[in-house]
């Protein structure tokens, strides 16, 4: 038994497959592009593992997805790929274009060949689950009651319309095809192996460089946060028994503001790595410009996959983020690593205010 996830070298797609191979000697073929935010260090320890196999290409080459069908012809696809940062998406919209969207298209067009090809009781064991994120739903007010799989798509940023256009098209090949589909819809994942250019990781990163802790515009944008482990386990859940055809939104019933978490993250290296000085990491917090469009609250309502699946989250908050926070501190060398000149400029420009 095989199954075959794109997008596997990344945050979320990496800790699924490290989970997956520590849970299964069920074999994974790993797509995976290696983009600035694909890190084959994060699947260091599987370099010997014959179960993992880890090829280098594009979710958007279709001969190249094609002769992998044919060749390890998987019972499932999961689909992790896709460029993820909404400030990216807003200085460079095309990319999130050509992989969440165009590169989606392609994947399902190769998946609905090989599936309509296999013998009637693999099609019917056959899965293809795509995961997605909660900011296809756009933006809540403080009272409004929180993401449900029905809500309205309203996505405010190009990141999130393209993923939004994913989501219709995956929706649209089960409908059309048949083809037996799963979507997941997440809130703000944290924890290890994450690019230090989101939030969390990146206020670990610089407080630890005594650099300053931006934080956009009165800091008070309202996330659900999901620990990346409850996460993959969510997803295990979905491609074991969620319904096909269906949405299943998953959530940590977390909802915190931005300040508030980068408090947090100051609080724990204070207990956990004191400055030299003996300052707390909250005087290196600073305020920055707040970016276009930025959306003021998400939060999601995970009853759907508790009550279906029986899948709800382990780990709280306080749990999660202290076991984030040590593990970037105990991974000096893995963060050295990320920080290629790249990612230096990249950081540069995104903050130049600081």
């Amino acid at each position: 038994m095989t199954i075959l996830i794109t997008g596997g070298a990344g945050f979320i797609g990496s800790n699924f497959v490290l989970d997956w191979l520590s849970a299964s000697d069920e074999r994974v073929i790993n797509l995976d592009k290696l983009t600035y935010a694909g890190n084959v260090h994060n699947l260091a320890e599987l370099a010997n593992d014959p179960r993992h196999i880890f090829v280098q290409g594009d979710i958007g080459d279709a001969g190249l997805v094609a002769g992998l069908l044919k060749e390890h012809r998987p019972r499932a696809v999961l689909n992790f790929a896709a460029e993820s940062h909404v400030d990216r998406s807003i200085l460079g919209p095309g990319d999130f274009i050509q992989t969440n969207i165009v590169g989606t298209f392609h994947l399902l067009e190769q998946v609905r060949a090989f599936w309509s090809a296999l013998e009637p009781q693999a099609q019917a064991d056959f899965r293809f689950l795509h995961v997605s994120t909660d900011e296809v739903y756009g933006s809540l007010s403080s009272d409004d009651a929180a993401f449900t799989e029905t809500h309205r798509y309203e996505p405010n940023s190009p990141y999130s319309a393209s993923k939004a256009a994913s989501d219709h098209l995956v929706r649209a090949y089960h409908h059309t095809y048949g083809l037996p589909v799963l979507t997941t819809n997440c809130s703000n994942n944290y924890g290890p192996l994450h690019f230090p250019e989101k939030l969390i990781p990146l206020m670990i990163v610089n407080a630890q460089a005594g650099k300053p802790l931006p934080v956009y515009g009165d800091g008070q944008q309202v996330r659900d946060w999901l620990y990346v482990k409850d996460h993959c386990s969510a997803i295990r859940k979905v491609l074991q028994g969620g319904r096909l055809g269906e949405t299943y939104n998953i959530g940590g019933w977390n909802e915190k503001p931005n300040l508030d978490i980068v408090h947090t993250v100051c609080d724990l290296l204070d207990e956990l790595k004191p400055r030299a000085d003996g300052q707390s990491y909250r005087s290196q917090i600073a305020y920055v410009t707040d970016r276009p469009g930025h959306d003021r609250r998400y939060a999601i309502d995970a009853r759907k996959i508790e009550q279906e699946l029986g899948w709800k989250p382990t780990e709280t908050f306080e749990t999660g983020i202290r076991k984030t926070v040590q593990w970037y501190l105990d991974h000096p060398q893995w963060v050295a690593q990320v920080q290629s000149g790249a990612y230096r400029e990249w950081v540069a420009t995104q903050y130049a205010q600081v």
